[in-house]
């Protein structure tokens, strides 16, 4: 099997279609007609041998062949928008500005060091991060005030598409001195009665939280309600109870007192991903800026464990 003989549209009109899982918006997004971009598909698929995508009257979905070849079709093009071509096809000048929003427990554990590798091919663009909620992240990326966000899922939603990058399990965040702290694997039926910190409800944290915990039946006692993570974790660290918080929130500096620890007899955990806009396609450099961050993402997710 050989790419070398199809064009940077073709490996473009791949993507778009895996992302849109639709080819009328994936034709519109890349200003192409329906039956221009389908030949195109057609011509990779001639080159690989084998049907790359399933379709169906509802939606369209990568085939085993189309999921085996798009990690290197993504590579060959963040190539291609990093080389020499890709900033002669920019003008040379690499200028700009990129707007993401995202959950702030999404970029506390990646960003940085993501930047600093985006920084080294895109030095003139900057980058701006709305630390947002999940629902404030959802509206930003819909109305085009971010280009893309790092939030929880969304409901029902034709303006936007979600992929899933990483599972954030909740567990017991209490103190050092706390007795809690002192159970080698504490279980869920171990906070009841306890006075608890959380998180407010119809919050996207809240709403997971309170799912999970359903087919329990615990009386738990949420005596401190908050609206961001880092105050739950400011009540948690002053000693006015414990809270049950997603791992990555407890992994910034506010909670570096603190112990986080899974707990036993049921698994909770939200979902990170990318939230898109299908139909409006990305600058070369937010494509390349996303790339780094999914990449980031999915190495954590190999290499994570859960303690016992």
């Amino acid at each position: 099997m050989s790419l070398l003989n199809c064009e940077i549209l073709d490996l473009r009109s791949l993507v778009a279609v895996a992302e849109c899982r639709n080819f009328v918006r994936a034709a519109h997004q890349l200003n192409l007609s329906q039956p221009a971009l389908s030949r195109r598909v057609q011509k990779l698929e001639a080159l690989v041998g084998e049907a790359l995508f399933e379709r169906s009257t509802r939606s369209v979905r990568l085939t085993p062949a189309g999921q085996q070849i798009m990690p290197l079709v993504r590579r060959l093009l963040d190539e291609i928008d990093t080389s020499l071509l890709g900033k002669m096809a920019l003008g040379e000048r690499q200028d700009g500005r990129i707007v993401l929003a995202s959950i702030p427990s999404a970029t506390v554990r990646f960003l940085p060091s993501v930047l600093e590798q985006f920084g080294r091919d895109y030095r003139n663009v900057r980058v701006r991060v709305l630390d947002l909620s999940a629902t404030e992240c959802a509206e930003a990326v819909r109305t085009g005030a971010a280009e893309f966000g790092l939030a929880l899922p969304v409901s029902s939603d034709a303006d936007l598409v979600f992929e899933p990058l990483y599972n954030d399990h909740y567990g017991l965040v209490c103190r050092k001195d706390d007795p809690l702290a002192a159970i080698d694997k504490p279980r869920w039926e171990d906070l009841v009665g306890l006075r608890l910190v959380t998180v407010h409800t119809g919050s996207g944290n809240r709403t997971t939280l309170d799912a999970g915990l359903a087919p329990l039946n615990l009386d738990l006692r949420w005596f401190y309600e908050v609206t961001r993570l880092t105050s739950a974790l400011a009540l948690v660290d002053a000693g006015l109870g414990a809270s049950i918080l997603p791992r990555l929130a407890c992994e910034g500096p506010e909670a570096r007192d603190l112990v986080w620890k899974p707990l036993q007899g049921a698994t909770i955990f939200r979902t990170i991903g990318v939230l898109r806009r299908p139909a409006v396609a990305l600058s070369p450099a937010a494509h390349r800026l996303l790339g780094l961050l999914c990449d980031a993402w999915r190495e954590r997710g190999r290499n994570d464990t859960i303690p016992d």
